[in-house]
């Protein structure tokens, strides 16, 4: 499982995302990116910082 925190890149942000699939992870991240935050360009810089910044989540036990 795949998880995105948007705060890790917009600060105070709390939307985040899971997802098995990177690619699902990346798509709703972009599209969270020009609703909530208003970002018409999402530049390679951008997509670059959002997969940096996507983890494996654990599993909890």
């Amino acid at each position: 499982m795949k998880t995105y925190h948007c705060g890790s890149l917009v600060p105070g942000c709390d939307w985040h995302t899971r997802h098995e699939e990177e690619a699902e992870v990346m798509r709703r991240a972009v599209e969270h990116m020009r609703e909530a935050h208003g970002e018409t360009n999402i530049r390679e810089t951008m997509v670059e910082a959002i997969r940096s910044r996507i983890a494996t989540a654990r599993d909890a036990a």
